[in-house]
């Protein structure tokens, strides 16, 4: 079963390694990006920072065989890199059957984006892919590690309107 769908830039790292791995039981940690499958010294560094007997594959989008991932008997930590990969997934298979929750992790600054979080800056675009998810069934929130309160999409907005 895919047990948490996460969007950050970072892909793996602490937050994922020490916080959500653990808390999610994952065996498994898919990282499906384009970029990070195309280089071998991302791929590498990724699959040896994920502690023993958790395994790690770093994967095209559009190579990850999202069925396979919803039946699978281990949990799986999916990692994306951001709001527009996230509803790539979506028209790949990554469905709200396969996984409930969205969570967005991390997101850094940029020109256009606002601040809704320390850790997440969004664009209008990217709060309208989250909406557009959300409307797919998907629960979306934003959340660094798992001791935080989730964030939801309605306090998401609100944030990014009033940062505006």
């Amino acid at each position: 079963m895919i047990a948490l769908a996460r969007i950050d830039e970072r892909l793996v790292h602490g937050q994922v390694l020490v916080g959500w791995v653990p808390h999610l039981g994952a065996r498994r940690v898919v990282v499906a990006d384009d970029e990070a499958a195309r280089s071998p010294l991302a791929r590498a560094a990724m699959s040896l920072a994920l502690p023993p007997g958790v395994e790690a594959s770093v994967d095209p989008l559009n190579a990850v065989d999202w069925e396979a991932l919803g039946r699978s008997s281990d949990p799986v930590l999916v990692v994306l890199r951001d709001v527009a990969e996230a509803e790539r997934a979506l028209s790949a298979g990554l469905t709200p059957g396969r996984v409930a929750v969205l969570n967005v992790g991390n997101v850094h600054y940029a020109l256009g984006r606002r601040q809704v979080t320390p850790s997440v800056f969004l664009s209008g675009a990217e709060v309208e892919g989250l909406r557009r998810l959300a409307a797919a069934g998907f629960r979306v929130e934003i959340r660094a590690v798992p001791l935080d309160v989730p964030i939801d999409l309605a306090e998401i907005e609100r944030r990014w309107n009033a940062a505006g």
